[in-house]
């Protein structure tokens, strides 16, 4: 018995995050304040992501995606099952700093997570909180906004920015913290397409090339494309699991779930339904363009 113990511990510590049975409840009062219903945001989730990946997960609101990030960064615990980040148990309280350093969380509003006048200050309030040196504090500091792309904008007061450069602001002050993971919570629902493109830039570039594990939770199905791995959830439950070929060509059922794909993905949908045979994995303009280019080349021969 204990070497499959010690086989779970293993894989507990290989992997980023671990949930095994995850369930949370809130309770529904009255006016009066007394319970008069408990429902389950989550039921019985299990799951493990990899370091290093970039997850995204979609769901319509209510699904549970949110209550599943907040578990990721901390701010909820468990009613049931056990979460763990990097082998530490979240309901751990001697874990939370810990906990919270390694996996960082970007809300849906950038001003509620950026509170200092200037753009450097703010960069560097949560590593002061932590007790760094100055020296290491200014290190990080710069190289957190160039990560960013904002070292221009570091005298500017935030409320001066744009949303987009807001956003990043709130990254930059995610990754003076060092974190090794980062929930992304819809961090582009108030952004305008310019905005939403400087933010999706940033969070592909730092997993792909500073290998942050990148969570991404959002309801835009062109802004997953490019993960490696797509997470559906439904009524607290994850209902799809894969890449995002293997979840978008599921176009009805995602339909059943009040979700959309992206828009290329169901024109190659609605063109195989009318008898043309082109391949139901695109997700992109230029895959659309490559499976036309095929079939007339086929047709020309």
């Amino acid at each position: 018995m204990w070497h499959i113990e010690l086989k779970k511990l293993v894989r507990i510590l290989k992997q980023m995050v671990v949930a095994q049975g995850l369930t949370y409840e809130y309770h529904v009062r009255n006016e009066q304040g007394n319970i008069e219903e408990t429902q389950e945001a989550l039921k019985s989730v299990n799951l493990s992501i990899e370091k290093g990946q970039f997850v995204a997960i979609l769901g319509h609101n209510g699904s549970g995606k949110s209550t599943l990030a907040k578990h990721m960064n901390a701010l909820l615990f468990p009613t049931g099952g056990t979460l763990w980040i990097k082998g530490m148990d979240t309901k751990d309280e001697n874990k939370l700093w810990h906990i919270r350093q390694t996996a960082g969380m970007v809300f849906q509003n950038p001003d509620n997570q950026i509170i200092a006048t200037i753009v450097e200050e703010d960069v560097a309030f949560g590593p002061e909180n932590l007790g760094i040196p100055s020296e290491e504090i200014r290190k990080r500091v710069d190289t957190s906004l160039q990560a960013v792309q904002m070292t221009e904008y570091k005298d500017h007061a935030p409320h001066l920015l744009s949303g987009g450069q807001k956003q990043r602001v709130a990254i930059a002050g995610v990754l003076a913290m060092k974190p090794e993971c980062i929930i992304l919570d819809e961090p582009t629902a108030m952004l305008d397409p310019a905005g939403r493109k400087e933010v999706l830039d940033t969070v592909y570039r730092l997993n792909q090339e500073e290998q942050i594990t990148t969570i991404l939770i959002t309801h835009y199905m062109e802004e997953v494309i490019h993960a490696h791995r797509v997470i559906v959830m439904e009524q607290g439950q994850i209902v799809l699991d894969g890449t995002p070929q293997e979840i978008f060509k599921r176009v009805e059922f995602l339909k059943e779930l009040g979700l959309d794909v992206p828009q290329v993905t169901e024109l190659a949908y609605l063109l195989r339904k009318e008898g043309i045979p082109i391949s139901e994995e695109i997700l992109t303009i230029e895959e659309m363009v490559e499976g036309l280019c095929q079939l007339k080349q086929k047709q020309s021969n």
